[in-house]
């Protein structure tokens, strides 16, 4: 559990004898998760090297949490205020990728979606009958408290996601700015170092690297299918292929680091390459030749990134129409788990043409390549800061590494 003990920071009047740079604007990072918190470290070099910012972090404590949550956030290296002390401070920003906690914070909030973004929304049954409604996570009891919505700036992806806001919460619609993709944008930022990424998987240039992706949840690959690895990696020949996994980061939260090792140690030890739930999705998909995955959002970015897909497991519900994970499970072929794998591999490659995903790619984002100037742009109107004169550009990801 979190040390309750308030701490000395940068942020409030306490902290002033102690400063060395003074006169920053004071920037809140609520990571709540470890999904959220790696969509927020997409946007930090955007303004964390600002001389005239100061950024800190917080873990947003609902009444229940993961604990892995609060290690991730250790991990990142920067000055942690505990929630408790948080909403008593004031600051210049707040930028988030969870709705808790949003209406307890004095600052300027600006909510940013993580996965494929707020269009990862599919159908739900309403309350009251039978009809079915949009569920984006985004609706009016999210939105609101006490009649206003609880952030300032409510980031979208694409521009079709207004529309569904319009039905769900049109209250918040003029909270909107339709920022565009930085994850999707960051992947493509890097496709450049793809042989880097594969030196640092361990891949040798003769082999296929082969992703097998799962998003958390019974519904989902690996929740589906326990033996998903198993029955990969025992029907691809090891002297020409190569698999690695990327498992939701929830599915390491909520089970634990030690029971998801334990789960796949007979494969680890076989030679299967697991990526942790921190960092190194974005490498390894740019990395890969194949992508075996479910109807998660790590899966639709491969798909938009022009990858061969086969698609493992889809949702009981079917995803809302228009969205990318309704795009992916419309046009991705089904991997026939009692069928050879190598055959649909080679099937899958030949008939495989940069054009097959690319109404996921187009779902993806309708601000391709430039979400980080909308999102510098509007990070600094709510500081009340001038920009910095550099343009404003994404990060490549740094090169992966594996769960040794």
């Amino acid at each position: 559990m979190q040390d309750r003990r308030w701490v000395l920071n940068p942020v409030g009047r306490h902290g002033l004898p102690w400063l060395t740079r003074t006169g920053c604007k004071q920037v809140l990072v609520m990571m709540d998760q470890i999904v959220s918190g790696t969509r927020l470290l997409d946007l930090l070099p955007l303004l964390e090297a600002d001389h005239r910012v100061q950024v800190v972090f917080t873990v947003p404590e609902p009444p229940e949490s993961w604990h892995a949550s609060h290690e991730f956030v250790e991990a990142q290296g920067g000055v942690v205020i505990p929630w408790s002390q948080a909403r008593h401070l004031r600051f210049d920003l707040a930028v988030a990728a969870g709705q808790f906690g949003l209406d307890e914070i004095d600052a300027p909030v600006m909510l940013v979606p993580h996965g494929y973004g707020f269009g990862q929304y599919r159908l739900r049954p309403r309350p009251a009958g039978d009809d079915r409604a949009a569920m984006m996570n985004l609706d009016r009891e999210q939105l609101m408290r006490d009649g206003r919505v609880r952030a300032d700036i409510v980031v979208l992806v694409h521009e079709s996601e207004r529309e569904i806001l319009a039905q769900t919460c049109p209250e918040a619609l003029h909270h909107v700015v339709v920022g565009g993709n930085i994850a999707f944008d960051r992947l493509m930022a890097s496709a450049g170092a793809r042989e880097r990424y594969r030196r640092a998987l361990k891949v040798p240039a003769h082999r296929n690297l082969v992703v097998v992706s799962s998003t958390w949840t019974s519904q989902s690959a690996f929740g589906r299918h326990p033996d998903l690895f198993e029955r990969i990696m025992d029907q691809l020949p090891s002297e020409d292929y190569q698999v690695v996994g990327l498992l939701h980061p929830n599915i390491w939260s909520h089970h634990g680091r030690r029971q998801v090792r334990a789960w796949l140690d007979d494969c680890l030890r076989a030679g299967l390459g697991l990526v942790p739930p921190e960092e190194g999705w974005h490498a390894a998909l740019i990395a890969a030749d194949f992508v075996i995955g479910d109807y998660g959002s790590v899966t639709g970015y491969a798909a938009g990134l022009g990858t061969p897909v086969l698609l493992a497991a889809e949702p009981d519900d079917a995803p809302l129409k228009g969205s990318p994970a309704a795009a992916l499970c419309d046009n991705a072929p089904r991997w026939q788990r009692e069928q050879a794998l190598l055959p649909q591999l080679k099937k899958l490659a030949a008939n495989h043409t940069p054009d097959t995903h690319a109404e996921v790619r187009r779902r993806l984002t309708s601000r391709p390549g430039h979400a980080a100037a909308i999102l510098r742009r509007t990070m600094y109107r709510l500081m009340d800061l001038p920009e910095p004169a550099r343009p404003a550009c994404v990060c490549p990801v740094p090169p992966p590494r594996l769960v040794s």
